[in-house]
């Protein structure tokens, strides 16, 4: 049950299946397979079974089907706000919490008549490289159910996955969407900051957080990306930009490795990868180099602090945007103690409402924030996010892509990193310096280890250069030919 929507919108057209008949088949799916992987905290059944009946009444004509979206099953990690329904972050604090409107991504997707199926888990506040903070359990991953999906949109690619959602929407700040996405042999985008509204998707960290697709192709992420772009007046991140036309991009025109230049960081994968990711890549750039692939040896001197940054900026942020969860205007409210003053029911409503990670992050960001530290700790992040960013600017001037693995790990086992929060951080030093660099960057599955474990590629692109970077990675896909066939689940 791995279609893309390309498989789905064909067989629309060709009166192949009906909305109703393919809502049921993942559905169907899900009851048989979600109870081992936990990848969903809420299913829509009802009100989508609904909404499939009124898509087919207007299936009957062509007309109605016009854009390729229409009645496919997706899901939302449980960050986006959908009307009416509740929207728990991953959190206790938020188990009881309903939106009272909806997300613009969600909204973009509907008027386009898509079919929500349900909601997916993720990190606490999606804070976690693994999906082992959430309130409701951990996620597995497809794979090997013994193992980490990443995270901290663990439930969204773990779903894509294992076929229970055509496409799932999800956040990445610092890789939570391309590290599940390679842990899980998926495709996961981010697109540039800015080119996605951020409105209805509940903060991490402000400078950071970007919305994006996991899908199972390529072109599905272009087409997903393509319905979701674009200004929203309700976000002031938001770029004053038309939306994307990747799908047309990648469809229309002709291109082949020939066109492209990419730059290997090699100085930043000498130490830390995996024998098996060190090998699988490797392969990749012969076959890049074979196939007319222009590859040159890069530097990013300021890379190599990316993770110390990120964890100065993102739990600083992150410290102001939960301030506001304090039980009273939002949030978990424990009653039980009648005669506490305000600040006690803060403490006791924070301290019973967030988990331990979110509580770590807090304490990290409201420390580096503090008087005394703020120049010596978040000034000088910022600072460096600064050269970062220029690094970034001045390798673009000679090539169009930074290829690097997503991970330089295999996924992990469930508990294995937990309690040491250093090594779950590393986890995404490939992927943190795109977030602090604003740029887009796409996470591509090339192959599987030998105890079948996906492995996963990343290309980072300069900003608002989404159409070549698809391009790219359509290219990669194709070359590596990626197969599901010996996912057994």
């Amino acid at each position: 049950m791995n279609k893309s929507i390309e498989d789905i919108y064909k067989g629309y057209l060709k009166k192949e299946f009906t909305p109703t008949e393919i809502l049921n088949q993942y559905l169907d799916r899900i009851n048989k397979v979600d109870k081992s992987l936990n990848s969903f905290t809420e299913i829509f059944e009802t009100k989508v079974k609904k909404d499939s009946k009124k898509l087919d009444n207007l299936f009957c004509d062509e007309k109605n089907i016009s854009n390729p979206l229409f009645g496919i099953p997706i899901s939302l990690k449980d960050i986006f706000l959908v009307k009416d329904s509740i929207c728990t972050c991953g959190s206790k604090m938020l188990k009881n919490y309903v939106s009272n409107y909806n997300s613009t991504v969600y909204e973009k997707l509907n008027n386009l008549n898509v079919l929500l199926i349900g909601k997916n888990n993720m990190d606490e506040f999606a804070m976690g490289s693994s999906t082992e903070t959430s309130f409701f359990g951990p996620t597995a991953n497809p794979w090997d159910q013994s193992r980490v999906p990443g995270g901290s949109s663990g439930g969204s690619a773990a779903a894509v996955s294992a076929g229970l959602s055509c496409i799932s929407l999800g956040t990445d700040t610092g890789g939570s969407i391309r590290q599940p996405a390679s842990f899980c042999g998926v495709v996961g985008m981010k697109p540039t900051y800015g080119r996605i509204s951020r409105f209805g998707m509940i903060a991490f960290s402000s400078s950071l957080d970007q919305a994006g697709p996991i899908t199972n192709t390529v072109k599905d992420s272009a087409i997903v990306l393509d319905a979701i772009s674009g200004f929203d007046s309700k976000d002031s991140t938001s770029l004053n930009l038309k939306p994307t036309n990747s799908y047309q991009s990648l469809i229309n025109d002709k291109f082949s490795f020939k066109d492209f230049v990419f730059g290997v960081p090699s100085s930043l994968l000498e130490e830390g990868l995996d024998t098996e990711v060190k090998s699988r890549f490797d392969e990749l750039l012969s076959s890049l180099k074979s196939l007319g692939a222009k590859l040159i040896d890069i530097e990013l001197p300021h890379a190599k602090f990316s993770v110390a940054t990120y964890y100065i900026i993102a739990p600083s942020e992150a410290s102001s945007n939960l301030s506001r969860f304090d039980g009273i205007r939002y949030g978990f409210n424990d009653n039980g103690y009648e005669n506490q003053d305000l600040v006690e029911t803060y403490i006791r409503n924070r301290s019973l409402g967030f988990g331990e990670e979110v509580k770590r992050r807090i304490m990290l960001g409201t420390y580096s924030l503090s008087s005394g530290y703020y120049d010596a700790y978040y000034l000088k992040a910022i600072k460096v996010k600064k050269l970062i960013e220029n690094d970034f600017k001045e390798v673009f001037k000679k090539v169009d892509a930074v290829l690097t693995p997503t991970c330089p790990e295999l996924p992990f086992k469930l508990g294995e990193k937990k309690n040491d929060p250093l090594q779950m951080y590393l986890s995404d030093i490939l992927t943190i310096p795109a977030n602090l660099a604003q740029l887009p960057a796409i996470s591509i599955p090339i192959g599987l280890s030998s105890n079948n474990l996906p492995i996963g590629v990343q290309l980072a692109s300069d900003k608002l250069n989404e159409n070549a970077m698809m391009k790219m990675a359509y290219l990669i896909e194709q070359e590596v030919s990626f197969s599901k066939t010996s996912l057994n689940i």
